[in-house]
């Protein structure tokens, strides 16, 4: 199908209110809450400032890591998998996909101040599409073999995901989606991605 002609057949109302409803699943951020109801402070004041699953285990250990990661990937493959239910259409299932990830990111409830996405938007590709969400899996696998560092080969199969969406689904409003939801990603990451190149360049180099 065309994209003006997809384009068409898009029910507006329905897209809007499944955006909405994956945003405000999103916005539950389990790390905030997580760490709020341990020891009453904020997450987000403390350590990297992050309501991250990473940030959490510094203050909470490991099983305040495993319920962080947990939470924010129910919460992904939640928003998908209600939104398929209840429309059968994969527009708005794709649709869901940047929606939860920004309201882990930017929850309204919170000032705008969340998590940074990954464990999310993993959880809610795997709904939308597993060859999506595997092939970057197999992505990020195969670069952490040389990179040794999970920040980089992360960001690798993120930024590879619209590529890898065209060529299942050969759909341009989808990968469109998918295009949001790496810039989303990157975007959340960009202060880590700027620590992580400088510390490269500060290294010697190995002869």
């Amino acid at each position: 199908m065309q994209w003006n002609e997809h384009w068409q057949t898009v029910n507006w109302l329905q897209a809007a209110a499944c955006v909405t409803g994956a945003y405000l699943i999103g916005c539950f951020t389990t790390g905030y809450y997580l760490v709020r109801a341990r020891t009453g402070q904020d997450i987000r004041t403390l350590g990297s400032g992050s309501a991250g699953a990473r940030n959490v285990g510094r203050f909470l250990g490991k099983s305040g890591f495993f319920l962080t990661v947990a939470g924010d990937f129910l919460k992904g493959m939640l928003a998908v998998w209600i939104v398929r239910k209840l429309t059968n259409d994969d527009f708005c299932a794709a649709l869901a996909v940047p929606a939860v990830a920004a309201g882990h990111l930017w929850p309204a409830q919170l000032k705008f101040h969340g998590g940074k996405g990954v464990v999310t938007s993993a959880a809610a590709l795997l709904v939308y599409d597993y060859r999506i969400a595997l092939t970057c899996a197999a992505l990020f696998v195969a670069m952490l073999v040389f990179a040794r560092k999970t920040l980089l080969p992360a960001m690798f199969g993120f930024l590879c995901l619209p590529a890898v969406c065209w060529f299942f689904t050969r759909n341009n409003m989808d990968t469109g989606l998918m295009v949001i939801v790496s810039a989303e990603i990157l975007f959340a990451h960009r202060r880590n991605l700027g620590e992580e190149f400088s510390a490269l360049k500060s290294e010697p180099p190995k002869l």
